[in-house]
């Protein structure tokens, strides 16, 4: 992540450790996905318990979720991120709001 946005110079990093808890977000996305792909394979091939087609699902879903891994990290960080700084409509006129939550210590720590 940028330390600021490149846009608009909104501090991206509040606090050390920040983005730990876009874990959640992370996880919810991830079960929503497993969740529609669950019903759209049900749907389109079918789930019985007399042969192995829920274990292709399982390869699958596995697999897609692999795939999406870099999108689904970059997605629960925004969103994430869109708990705590809200969107500013005059954001090319005004300067982005600190947050105060930084302790300028800790952080030069991380870099």
């Amino acid at each position: 992540m940028h330390e600021h946005c490149p846009s608009c110079g909104q501090r991206t990093e509040i606090e050390v450790g920040f983005y730990v808890g876009s874990g959640y977000v992370s996880y919810a996305l991830t079960v929503a996905i497993s969740i529609a792909s669950f019903v759209a394979w049900w749907v389109l091939v079918g789930i019985g318990a007399e042969d192995n087609r829920i274990y292709w699902w399982l390869g699958l879903n596995a697999f897609l979720l692999l795939l999406l891994q870099p999108l689904l990290m970059r997605m629960a960080r925004t969103i994430w991120l869109s708990f705590f700084v809200r969107f500013n409509k005059n954001w090319l006129m005004e300067k982005p709001i600190e947050t105060g939550r930084v302790i300028p210590g800790q952080m030069e720590l991380m870099a």
